[in-house]
């Protein structure tokens, strides 16, 4: 008769010892599972709904109207050298990659915990599906912007677009927007299990941290040079500099590196702390909802 010690077992599940620990090959062999999350959650938002995908490109284009009129025409806020349209559809599709991963995946621990209960897979599999999930409604969006962009460069001869080599750090920048997300959703997610009152407050922080980057305005701003503590302040932003390559890289300019390795950093920082927070409250966390 076979021994315990004999037996080859094709999975271990065993606690974790360190709340730094972070199983990379574990999440790597149920990324299958990651891929059923990533449906569901695409399914179950657009099953009942009329238009579909269609949100995708409805939302970014009411609210970048919206902006164009009010920031853009009225307010004067835009700059000149670029189409108002284009100008705020780039900053708004940006932000919202970042602002819908931090507040999808802020819900994992409270939007799942019956599951969590029943059956054991790396917990961190469901953030990041959510991620990846939102990256479907992210490239929907990039699509609408090319249009939009190919429209002003076929029919607007004032216009002038120049294919640059800064287009080749789209996909970096948006892997930091993911970890950024990332990073400050699970953190959230974490605190929420003893703390409800964040999953109130979430929807209301992203939303005042937009006007706290240059979604609706350009840092060269004439305003904003005046005022160099402002300036400083929104530059603490992690996403400021992540907005600012993506119109660097359609419109021109000057990257600012300094601005790209202070959200390298940043995000590092925020993913692992929220690694640690996670690990920590997982133990606990069905204890505690």
């Amino acid at each position: 008769m076979a021994t315990t010690s004999e037996h080859e077992w094709d999975l271990v599940i065993e606690p974790k010892k360190s709340v730094f620990r972070l199983n990379v090959k574990e999440i790597w062999i149920y990324r299958d599972l990651i891929a059923l999350f990533v449906r569901r959650d695409f399914v179950a938002v657009y099953k009942q709904t009329i238009l579909g995908p269609l949100w995708h490109i409805v939302q970014p284009l009411l609210t970048t109207i919206t902006f164009t009129v009010i920031f853009g025409r009225v307010a004067k806020l835009a700059p000149s050298d670029i189409p108002n349209i284009l100008f705020y559809m780039s900053g708004i599709v940006t932000w919202s990659y970042f602002a819908n991963t931090v507040t999808k995946t802020s819900k994992t621990f409270i939007g799942n915990a019956s599951l969590f209960g029943k059956v054991y897979f790396p917990r961190l599999v469901m953030p990041i599906a959510v991620s990846i999930s939102n990256l479907i409604a992210f490239s929907i969006q990039i699509v609408t912007f090319l249009a939009f962009l190919a429209w002003f460069i076929i029919f607007d001869d004032t216009f002038q677009f120049e294919l640059r080599p800064e287009l080749l750090m789209l996909p970096v920048l948006v892997v930091i927007m993911a970890f950024l997300g990332l990073g400050f959703g699970i953190i959230v997610s974490s605190l929420t299990t003893k703390y409800r009152d964040l999953s109130f407050l979430v929807g209301f922080g992203v939303q005042l941290l937009m006007y706290a980057s240059p979604v609706i305005f350009p840092l060269n701003m004439q305003q904003l040079l005046d005022k160099p503590i402002i300036l400083g302040f929104i530059r603490l932003n992690p996403m400021t500099s992540i907005i600012e390559s993506v119109r660097v890289a359609f419109f021109g300019g000057n990257l600012d590196w300094h601005g790209l390795i202070y959200t390298v950093v940043f995000t590092f920082v925020t993913l692992l702390f929220g690694i640690v927070l996670f690990n920590r409250v997982e133990k606990t966390f069905t204890d505690t909802i």
